[in-house]
């Protein structure tokens, strides 16, 4: 996820919104842009495969076997944290099940590219629709995520005719990682930032040649389109947000302080409040020492077990999901899923490099709130899922976007909404941007 901070607030905690307001598939073969760009020396887009060596995949299923195990917790529920039971399934899995292979294969069979932008490597799955206007987007995944998340909406969103939607729904896909998340390079000198990235984003299109184009994002991916949305670079015609910034100030303030709720909250932003009331007291300790301490997360960099407890330990309703799911239920993620995620993480080495985004952001903070309003100018829209964070009222959507184009309160999905539930999320996405079409 996406809080960070440098004061000691608890407001402060989260990635300050002043600061960042400142500043089955039927592919088509690879866009005719790859080999004309392969000699176009800086700005040169390069094809992308992955191939992990065996013996890294060897390796992690005995270190796995290794783990040395706490005691269990000495509660009867999450309150200390990830459980010792959840923890021992989801590891017995990963050690005899878990195929990554499969997940690497799938990945290759869609178009990777990476492309160098202000001195770092970027990987980017780019797949263009066979249908003609097709709207292209960008859409950016957060913590602890990666284009895994997006997987399961590609088809539909570039070959909408194939699942209930019509031509005209059709979008091309960008969907990059983040500097120092997944195939992207790591960052070897701070200033990484939802400003920077922001920037390499608009970069991104402009280099793949889209004129006109839309971003979507939630969690750090969420800040980052709003902060191309307040930057507002040519073609930019509008975002998607399923993790919206709209906090009012005085619920924010309240917030800050451990205080009661503002008077007059109407009963859908009483709800709101009391997500974020219990997220601020109970779920920031990830962020707190990522945005403060990230280089001395050493154990999740070396445990297999470790990385994994950390990256569940995101927020209890998705944690809640993935527990159910290793206790063999059927969920919006299957074990596989939340597998081939964590094992991305670790094979290509980047529970800190990814930390570090907090700690960067830190350094720009302002004290603001990672939810506050940003004051974001051009046409937005907001998917409301139950199981986020804290699901946005449209009362504060309102106030939020004065160009609110679209708001939708749905009444199942989580923090990894295009993971957990594609279909309604597809949904969201055809309908959020019917409207910029032909605006555009």
């Amino acid at each position: 996820m996406s809080l960070v901070s440098s004061s000691p607030t608890r407001r402060s905690l989260l990635a300050s919104s002043a600061a960042v307001a400142a500043v089955g598939v039927a592919l088509r073969t690879a866009p005719s842009y790859a080999q004309t760009a392969l000699a176009a020396g800086g700005n040169a887009i390069r094809p992308f495969h992955i191939d992990v060596p065996q013996e890294q995949l060897v390796d992690l299923r005995k270190r796995i076997a290794a783990t040395r195990w706490p005691d269990k917790e000495t509660v009867t529920d999450a309150s200390q944290g990830v459980q010792l039971a959840t923890i021992q399934k989801l590891a017995r899995y990963w050690q005899t099940d878990h195929d990554w292979r499969k997940i690497e294969a799938r990945l290759n069979a869609l178009p990777q590219f990476v492309t160098e932008i202000d001195g770092l490597d970027i990987h980017f799955i780019h797949v263009r629709s066979k249908h003609e206007n097709a709207l292209p987007v960008i859409v950016t995944h957060g913590w602890p995520g990666s284009v895994i998340e997006q997987l399961k909406i590609i088809d539909p969103l570039i070959n909408p005719t194939a699942h209930g939607g019509s031509a005209s729904d059709a979008f091309d896909l960008v969907i990059p990682s983040l500097p120092g998340h997944g195939f992207s390079g790591k960052p070897t000198a701070p200033g990484w930032t939802p400003v920077s990235i922001a920037r390499a984003w608009a970069t991104l299109m402009q280099r793949l040649g889209y004129t006109r184009y839309v971003a979507q994002g939630g969690d750090w991916g969420n800040a980052v389109s709003e902060v191309m949305a307040l930057q507002q670079p040519p073609g930019l015609l509008g975002i998607h947000t399923n993790m919206a910034a709209t906090v009012p100030p005085d619920v924010s303030k309240a917030l800050s302080v451990g205080g009661p709720p503002p008077a007059g909250l109407s009963a859908d932003e009483k709800h709101s409040w009391d997500q974020l009331d219990d997220f601020y007291k109970h779920g920031l300790a990830y962020a707190q020492e990522m945005s403060n301490r990230p280089q001395t997360l050493y154990g999740i960099a070396d445990s297999p077990v470790g990385l994994a407890a950390w990256m569940l330990d995101h927020d209890i309703r998705s944690y809640g999901m993935i527990s159910r799911v290793f206790d063999g239920k059927t969920e919006g993620l299957t074990r596989d899923d939340v597998l081939d995620n964590v094992t991305l993480y670790w094979l290509t080495n980047t529970a800190i490099s990814s930390a570090r985004l907090y700690w960067d952001t830190a350094q720009i903070s302002t004290g603001g709130g990672f939810f506050d309003i940003r004051g974001v100018t051009i046409p937005v829209a907001v998917s409301a899922f139950p199981d986020e964070i804290y699901a946005a009222p449209r009362s504060w959507a309102e106030r939020a976007y004065p160009k609110l184009i679209y708001y939708n309160k749905l009444d199942k999905g989580g923090h990894f909404a295009a993971w957990e539930q594609p279909v309604l999320f597809t949904a969201e996405m055809r309908t959020a941007f019917r409207s910029l079409r032909a605006a555009g």
